[in-house]
């Protein structure tokens, strides 16, 4: 498939920290730690847990709870008892430990390019350069070279998620026949939840007691929302969720991309209830509806037929290079050469043998900024040199249409909603066991 229609829009792995203010950024951070902060000298020797081959020290413990204390505090929300966030940010430190451990043993690792670009990312996304967004970091009081550390964390810990888990996921046909069968669980005519969310992980082959034990935390997490306690405060002090200190927040959720166990409960909640204590393989559950609204999805999308030819840059093709020889290409296509020809003998992408075909397009099939060139163009226009991740490119439309991609796009919602239904299930899964077996002492002073 053409890398020009197979790149639809870039989706990062890392977690929502790439896209949110920097409030919220500083708090994600504080989530998976500051594995690059320097331990001060008289603070080196007090180790509150060991991890494997690894140790967590009081330090760390102690810059962790001050950082979520101070972005809670930024985000009017009452930090839990200073015990009570010692505890639940230990167990997050030992499963991230855990999690890091696996990775640095199979080699997934991400240099110093790669998170400069991530960063630069961020630093895009709220509208700063990267020297505007370091200082504004900075003058939060948080130290940029442990947050580039807590990114490449993200990162690591998302490729680890995908090679592990996501690349496992099979929906198959028939799963999808089956959901979109069901009217209730089409996602193109279903309500949309906006949800939050506690955890209390139940260890693999728990016993009764300590069953018990879990629901009686849950039970009493519950007691607390009912008692009026906000939702944010409950999940940090109680909720074994990577998003706890985030307020437990799952944000939007059509019903199909809800596990069944949540779905059935958040039909009988209205806005603003929180559920009882829901048991899982897993463990216990809190859900909190938040917001509900119904989905009105268009179906009917104006598509382009396009096609192109593209230069790709490298160490002999610099970009002046790529852009001229596109100039050249216009001008004799101007002048009356097919561009089908000049696509096989010119383009680098690997629809050059179909003369530079894209066939029909819808919207946001592509990267932006080619989209943004095709839609400027008119049937039969071609393009200047257009600049994307990929290279250079000659762009031309060569019609359009509005089109019915109803059932397409029922199948292309229903695939999607099971995968992210499964990924998120088989990935909470999998934390529980590689926390089950990892070596774990505790010396967290009572």
């Amino acid at each position: 498939m053409s890398q020009a229609a197979n790149s639809r829009r870039p989706t990062l792995t890392l977690r929502a920290s790439l896209s949110r203010p920097i409030a919220a950024i500083l708090l994600a951070a504080s989530l998976l730690g500051t594995t690059g902060a320097k331990a001060a000298p008289q603070d080196i020797d007090r180790i509150v847990a060991v991890v494997n081959n690894a140790v967590i020290t009081q330090y760390e413990l102690k810059k962790r709870v001050e950082q979520v204390i101070s972005q809670l505090a930024s985000q009017k929300t009452q930090a839990p008892p200073r015990r009570v966030l010692e505890k639940q940010l230990l167990e997050r430190m030992i499963n991230e430990r855990a999690l890091m451990q696996i990775a640095e043993d199979t080699n997934i690792r991400f240099d110093g390019t790669a998170l400069d670009r991530a960063v630069a990312r961020i630093a895009q996304q709220n509208n700063l350069s990267p020297e505007e967004f370091r200082k504004a970091l900075e003058a939060e009081g948080s130290d940029f070279a442990a947050f580039r550390e807590q990114i490449r964390s993200e990162m690591t810990i998302a490729r680890l998620k995908e090679r592990e888990v996501d690349n496992k996921i099979v929906v198959t046909d028939a799963e999808i026949d089956n959901f979109l069968a069901n009217p209730a669980l089409d996602a193109n005519q279903q309500d949309e939840y906006n949800l939050a969310h506690i955890l209390i992980l139940a260890p693999e082959g728990a016993s009764p007691e300590k069953l018990a034990e879990l629901r009686a935390k849950a039970e009493k997490a519950q007691a607390e929302l009912q008692a009026g306690t906000h939702f944010s405060q409950v999940s940090a002090a109680y909720s074994d969720a990577q998003n706890a200190l985030q307020g437990g927040s799952l944000g939007w959720r059509s019903e199909g991309q809800l596990p069944s166990l949540f779905a059935q409960v958040v039909r009988t909640l209205k806005p603003g209830e929180s559920s009882s204590v829901i048991q899982s393989p897993n463990g216990f559950h809190i859900v909190k509806l938040v917001d509900k609204r119904g989905k009105n999805v268009q179906l009917v999308v104006k598509q382009t037929r396009a096609r192109h030819i593209l230069v790709k840059t490298n160490e002999v093709v610099s970009d002046d290079d790529a852009r001229n020889r596109l100039r050249l290409l216009k001008e004799r296509i101007e002048n009356g050469a097919d561009f089908a020809e000049l696509a096989k003998l010119h383009s680098d992408d690997l629809s050059a043998n179909r003369g530079g075909e894209l066939n029909w397009l819808n919207p946001g099939d592509t990267v932006p900024e080619f989209e943004r060139a095709m839609d400027a163009l008119k049937p039969g226009q071609v393009s200047d040199p257009v600049r994307s991740p990929f290279g250079w490119h000659l762009i031309q439309v060569q019609e359009r249409r509005d089109q019915d991609v109803t059932q397409e796009r029922k199948r292309l919602e229903a695939r999607r909603a099971l995968r992210d239904r499964k990924s998120e299930e088989a990935f909470e899964d999998w934390v529980r066991q590689v926390r089950d077996r990892a070596y774990v002492e505790y010396r967290l002073e009572e």
